[in-house]
């Protein structure tokens, strides 16, 4: 499967950066060929300017300013999107990728009346996130999962119509000792390996 890692964390040094090279090893290891995506070291702009909005519903116009991205996303069969959990959602920099990227008409057909939005990434059969919280597990499920939510329900639904999804999220990013980190890795090496 071709697969596009998403990863969004500004310092190469942190944990997230752990998470994505052990992903990309259990991926390759897999037989899958994997497409790294990394949004601060591409120096990726997340900010949709005026000209970029007035052209949005624009057919053609709307992917000019994100075309290198569009092709990316559209070879790939999976998704995955590796990020830390900021204020209960993805990072700036991950959302304006969305808010950029993901465009009516190349990634998905506005609703017309009577109809919902309709689906155009069906070559997309896979969906993941990956991500750390400092938030408790029950506190985030309190709040209503927000980032989890946008990422596999939001995306999901523009996808192949039997789009499989997961989502592996470390809590108390914070507090959590060394060894329970490790054995998130080994966890996030052993979903991933299961990926058909």
């Amino acid at each position: 499967m071709r697969i596009l890692l998403v990863y969004c964390h500004p310092c190469e040094e942190s944990y997230s950066a752990a998470i994505r090279d052990r992903a990309i090893a259990s991926l390759e290891q897999a037989g899958h060929e994997v497409d790294l995506l990394d949004l601060y070291g591409e120096g990726f702009d997340p900010v949709l300017s005026a000209e970029e909005r007035r052209g949005y519903h624009t057919p053609g116009e709307n992917e000019k300013p994100v075309a290198a991205h569009l092709e990316r996303l559209k070879a790939c069969e999976g998704l995955l999107f590796v990020y830390p959990t900021w204020w209960y959602g993805p990072p700036a920099m991950l959302k304006g990728w969305i808010d950029r990227v993901w465009v009516p008409h190349a990634t998905f057909r506005m609703p017309e009346p009577g109809k919902p939005i309709a689906r155009v990434m069906t070559n997309i059969r896979l969906v993941g996130a990956i991500s750390t919280l400092g938030s408790p597990r029950w506190w985030w499920w309190l709040i209503g999962m927000p980032g989890r939510r946008t990422l596999l329900t939001g995306i999901s639904v523009l996808c192949a119509p039997k789009v499989k999804t997961f989502w592996l999220g470390l809590h108390r990013m914070d507090s959590v000792p060394v060894e329970t980190r490790k054995r998130f890795l080994d966890k996030v090496e052993a979903r991933l390996r299961r990926i058909a």
